[in-house]
């Protein structure tokens, strides 16, 4: 990858994250694994520009992208072009823990599951944020998604201090200006274009998951 895409120092800009996810699906909708991992670096820079809110998600988000470079780097990198060939390679050379955690807890199946179920977390708070009105409270938007998405994921400790840090989000209009795309209108306009891209790539995997029931990985 470039160092453009793998740095995490830049500004979040929500149109960068766009057009983005917008490469990551290939005429036949295969999901180009290295437009995903930038994607997601796009994502952490949001996350990161609440600062420590969200410190717990984006921590996370920022090892498993490591482990999938690193994958994509590798002698093996050929394999992980796509989300599709990684589990058709993975699966059929048994590098993947199916059951039980065992000899691969870093496979590129079971690190990109993580990310994939907090990307749902982010697609529904996102969408909230669209369509949300002026007296809407985002810590409630934001934890509406959490509960409907990650957090059946997380034990009660994770989830109890999730609640806390969602009541420090700042209001509908801070989210706005951390988007840097300009009027609130401009705003809602390209989270219109952003969402169901990352709305599909979600499905795509979600139903790829399902296809070879892996979706529960240990």
């Amino acid at each position: 990858m470039a160092d453009s895409v793998t740095s995490d120092d830049q500004k979040f800009c929500l149109k960068e994250v766009l057009d983005t996810f917008r490469l990551c699906l290939s005429e036949n909708k295969e999901v180009y694994l290295e437009h995903y991992v930038a994607g997601w670096r796009g994502l952490v820079r949001f996350l990161n520009t609440l600062g420590s809110v969200f410190g717990f998600i984006s921590k996370d988000a920022v090892s498993k992208i490591q482990i999938l470079v690193s994958l994509l780097k590798g002698e093996d990198g050929s394999h992980y072009s796509t989300i599709q060939s990684m589990v058709k390679y993975e699966l059929e050379n048994q590098l993947v823990d199916l059951t039980k955690s065992g000899a691969h807890p870093t496979s590129g199946c079971r690190t990109l599951l993580r990310l994939h179920r907090a990307l749902r977390w982010l697609e529904l708070f996102l969408d909230s944020l669209r369509t949300s009105t002026e007296d809407s409270k985002t810590s409630v938007l934001c934890a509406v998604a959490y509960n409907e998405s990650l957090a059946k994921f997380h034990p009660w400790v994770v989830r109890k201090a999730a609640g806390m840090a969602f009541c420090l989000l700042p209001g509908r209009q801070d989210f706005f200006d951390i988007m840097n795309v300009g009027t609130p209108e401009q705003v809602v306009a390209m989270l219109g274009e952003a969402v169901p891209l990352i709305s599909e790539v979600y499905q795509i995997t979600e139903d790829l998951y399902a296809q070879h029931n892996i979706l529960d990985l240990p």
